[in-house]
C-alpha cells in the first residue's frame, strides 16, 4: 500500500473546513451521516456548531451520535437529547441518536477480540454514507481520540461501547469495568470495530476529517477536561483514516510547541499508536502519507 494523501489547512474556520473537505474530491452520496461527538455537558472543547454548520448543510447531512457506556448526561436517551440541544447542534442540522431505538450487529472479518461482529446503533441502516468529523485531542483511556476512535467507540451503541471496552467479554455497560485492564486489547478492539464500520458502508462511501484544536489531554466525553497546553494546529482530511490519525499523532510528537509534553506523555503512556498499527494490519489504510497543504495550492 502506497502513501495516502492527507490534506491540511491552518485555517480553522467554516471556510477552511469546506475547502479541506472539497480537496478530498469525494462526493458522499445519498443520506449522509455526519458523526461527531456532541460533548459531555460541562466540557466545552467539542467542535463548535457554528464551525461545522456550513459543511453539514452543504452535505445535507444528519448529525449522528450514540449513547455513552458511562453514567453521565448522555447515558440515557432523554438526557442525551437535552445535551445535544444545549450544545447547539439541533439548531444547525437534523440530529439522530442512532441507538435510541436499539442496536444491531454488523459483521467483522478477522480480528482477535470481537468474535466476528461489532454492535452499533440500528439507525445506521438509514444512511448511505458517513463523514467522520472528529475533534483530535487526548483521551484518558485511548491516549488520543481521532477518526479511528470516533468510528469505533463513537458509532458503537451503548452496549457496543461496552463490547469494545471489554475486548469482547461483555456487552453490559455495568459489567465492562471488570475487563478494562487489557489496554492493548481495548485499542485492538477499537481498530476491529473500525473495520466492521468501513465494511458496512464500503470505503468509497466514507471520508474523514480531524480538527486539531483545543488540544486537551482529555476527551470531549470528559465533563471537566484539562485546559489545552499547546496551540491549535489546523484541520486534516483524508480518505484514509489510518494515514489521517498517524499524521495527527506525528504532528503532536514532532511539534516544537513546548506545551505538547502532557499530551505526548498521555499518548505514550496509553500506547495510543497501537490503534493505528492494528487498523493498518487489518487493511484499513496506510501509515505512510503525504501532506498536501491546501493553503499553498
Amino acid at each position: 500500500m502506497g502513501k495516502s494523501k492527507v490534506y491540511f489547512t491552518k485555517d480553522i474556520s467554516s471556510k477552511g473546513l469546506i475547502r479541506v473537505y472539497e480537496a478530498m474530491n469525494r462526493e458522499l452520496k445519498g443520506k449522509v451521516a455526519v458523526k461527531i461527538s456532541t460533548g459531555e455537558p460541562g466540557g466545552h472543547h467539542f467542535l463548535n456548531p457554528k464551525l461545522i454548520a456550513p459543511l453539514v448543510d452543504k452535505l445535507k447531512g444528519t448529525i449522528v451520535e450514540c449513547c455513552t457506556a458511562y453514567h453521565g448526561r448522555r447515558f440515557e436517551v432523554y438526557e442525551h437529547w437535552k445535551a445535544i440541544k444545549e450544545h447547539g447542534f439541533m439548531d444547525i442540522a437534523p440530529c439522530d441518536i442512532m441507538d435510541e431505538e436499539g442496536d444491531m450487529k454488523i459483521p467483522l472479518e478477522g480480528g482477535t477480540h470481537l468474535h466476528g461482529y461489532d454492535i452499533v446503533g440500528d439507525h445506521i441502516r438509514n444512511y448511505d454514507s458517513m463523514l467522520m468529523l472528529s475533534h483530535f485531542k487526548g483521551h484518558a483511556m485511548g491516549g488520543f481520540g481521532g477518526a479511528l476512535k470516533n468510528m469505533s467507540i463513537g458509532v458503537a451503541s451503548r452496549n457496543g461501547k461496552a463490547w469494545i471496552h471489554s475486548s469482547g467479554h461483555t456487552a453490559d455497560p455495568d459489567k465492562m469495568w471488570d475487563y478494562v485492564g487489557d489496554q492493548n486489547g481495548f485499542l485492538e478492539s477499537m481498530a476491529e470495530a473500525c473495520k466492521a464500520v468501513v465494511t458496512f458502508f464500503k470505503p468509497e462511501n466514507m471520508a474523514y476529517i480531524n480538527v486539531a484544536n483545543n488540544l486537551s489531554i482529555d476527551c470531549d466525553c470528559d465533563s471537566n477536561p484539562h485546559a489545552p497546553e499547546m496551540a491549535d494546529i489546523g484541520i486534516f482530511a483524508s480518505l484514509d483514516p489510518v494515514a489521517l490519525d498517524q499524521c495527527c499523532y506525528d504532528q503532536i510528537i514532532n511539534s516544537k510547541d513546548k506545551g505538547k509534553t502532557s499530551l505526548v506523555n498521555r499518548m505514550k503512556e496509553k500506547n495510543a499508536i497501537l490503534i493505528v498499527e492494528t487498523a493498518n494490519k487489518l487493511g484499513l489504510g496506510s501509515r505512510e502519507y503525504e501532506i498536501v497543504d491546501i493553503d499553498k495550492a
